[in-house]
């Protein structure tokens, strides 16, 4: 699992964080966790396939809002399946 956590630019309201969970999750199936927050202007998405930051600037820009820079992290997977899974 990646996360990645990408700067978006624009987000002002909950209504804002919202529209951008609603567009990452419909655009990248692999998706499993998005969450958005307008005060840190900050989308974090937790994924099982990377997704390029050309990718989430074709995706976030559109929308109105500004794709600025992602950066990512590898997770360890949680959970009671997690040690069976290889």
């Amino acid at each position: 699992m990646t996360k990645i956590i990408a700067k978006v630019d624009g987000m002002m309201c909950g209504m804002c964080e919202s529209h951008i969970n609603d567009v990452v999750r419909k655009t990248f199936p692999a998706v499993k966790k998005v969450s958005s927050s307008h005060s840190r202007g900050e989308t974090e998405i937790l994924t099982e396939e990377d997704i390029t930051d050309e990718a989430l600037r074709s995706a976030i820009d559109p929308t109105g809002y500004t794709f600025v820079s992602a950066r990512r992290e590898m997770c360890a997977q949680k959970g009671l399946f997690a040690r069976f899974k290889k």
